[in-house]
């Protein structure tokens, strides 16, 4: 399938062939159609799917069909997003795929002087994208309202929640015109989300991209098991290796993201966290360190990292398993990107066992297991508490915790990336 054939009109489907383009991705290809017909869609997308462009191309193809000009422009498009790393991201590719349709797109973020943005938004602006603190913040002090919002995109749901904004963003649907179209966007649907979801949309049709198998294929996978105790000990011994001059390491909390950093540097490794509780400017900081490699090792949560984009990043580490199946390929995806080398070491222990099950039969192989002879795996059976008896992540009941069996262990001493001694020191 082609651009071509999806009814695009010309201003736009130019633009799209300059930057490059000429065959959607399967989000595109399928939302693109939809959000044109004026329904509202709910979308389970990662980042990095094409998922941007999946609303954006239809928006301005719809706006375009009636414009307004000089002070008659009114906000008839709202994007919001939780940072301001995405919202700049969309603003981009608003303006990019729609140079050539005369409709005009500004964004608005904290942490920043709000001149500029008020400025803009007084010359009058067809499409807005905005992180939620700064738009209630100028929406208060009047300089703008949504009441002729035709489009409203929710983007990065989940994220939305996990960052607290859930109370902004019931704000911001109060203030938008009830007659709307909306389009709802999140990398996983948790209870919360699809409660918020069914909220806020009307009679939507679902468009899920699934995991792309080959980014799991082109990366070097290995699994260790270990206890829980000795993960931050695993974790300095695998940093001994000089290979590995930078690495994303993933938590499942805020908590155990901070408790990683404390230890790396106590053990004087650079690192530093990024997260929902850190600032806007303590993560666009910590991130531009990992870019220039002043720092060597990002400690980051799932939600965090969405969009983080690092060329050339060689390893990435799960310190804790993800209890959602596809939240693995989205971190191991983070690293082998464009035919690049990529390596993904993942620590388990007795009760992410099951979690590793269910990613193993998301993308349809075997991790293999790597040999650990100085911190063997050796609790296999940990008491569970009754919150742990009635189930984890998706799978909704307990199992059996066991080694798994039928799996390819690979030697320490075979794989030159990890450089294990077999005493301890």
């Amino acid at each position: 399938m082609l651009f071509r054939s999806l009814n695009i009109i010309d201003p736009i489907l130019k633009a799209v062939e300059e930057e490059g383009y000429s065959t959607p991705t399967p989000i595109q290809a399928e939302a693109i159609p939809i959000v044109l017909q004026g329904t509202d869609l709910l979308g389970c997308a990662q980042t990095g799917t094409g998922k941007t462009a999946a609303f954006a191309i239809p928006i301005l193809q719809l706006l375009s069909a009636n414009k307004f000009f000089g002070k008659n422009k009114k906000i008839r498009s709202l994007i919001v997003t939780p940072t301001r790393e995405l919202a700049i991201q969309i603003e981009e590719s608003f303006r990019a795929y729609g140079r050539h349709t005369g409709l005009t797109c500004t964004v608005l973020f904290g942490g920043v002087n709000q001149k500029p943005q008020t400025a803009a938004l007084q010359k009058g602006v067809d499409i807005l994208v905005a992180t939620p603190g700064r738009l209630l913040d100028l929406m208060n002090q009047g300089f703008l309202t949504l009441r002729d919002v035709e489009i409203f995109v929710l983007d990065e749901a989940d994220r939305m929640l996990d960052m607290g904004f859930i109370h902004d963003v019931k704000k911001l649907l109060a203030a938008l015109p009830k007659n709307r179209q909306t389009l709802f966007f999140s990398a996983t649907m948790p209870p919360e989300i699809v409660k918020l979801a069914n909220s806020i949309l009307h009679n939507p049709i679902k468009v899920s991209v699934t995991p792309d198998s080959s980014t799991v294929e082109i990366i070097q996978q290995s699994l260790f098991f270990v206890d829980k105790g000795n993960k931050s000990a695993l974790l300095l011994e695998i940093l001994k290796n000089p290979q590995i001059k930078t690495a994303l390491v993933f938590t499942r909390t805020k908590h155990g993201a901070n408790i990683v950093v404390k230890t790396l540097l106590k053990h004087d490794i650079s690192a530093e966290a990024i997260h929902g509780n850190k600032a806007q400017s303590a993560r666009q900081r910590a991130l531009s360190n990992f870019k220039d490699q002043s720092t060597r090792i990002l400690v980051a949560t799932d939600i965090a990292a969405r969009g983080i984009d690092v060329d050339d990043l060689q390893y990435v580490i799960n310190y804790e398993i993800p209890n959602i199946p596809e939240t693995y390929v989205h971190r191991i995806g983070r690293t082998g990107r464009a035919g690049a080398e990529g390596t993904a070491y993942s620590f388990c222990d007795a009760e992410e066992k099951e979690y590793i099950r269910d990613i193993e039969k998301l993308i349809g192989k075997k991790i293999p297991v790597a040999e650990n002879p100085l911190f063997p795996l050796m609790i296999h059976n940990p008491v569970k508490t009754p919150k742990q008896q009635q189930g984890r992540g998706n799978s909704g009941h307990s199992r059996p915790n066991q080694v798994a069996s039928n799996r390819t262990v690979i030697p320490a001493n075979k794989n030159p990336k990890i450089l294990f001694s077999r005493q301890r020191s």
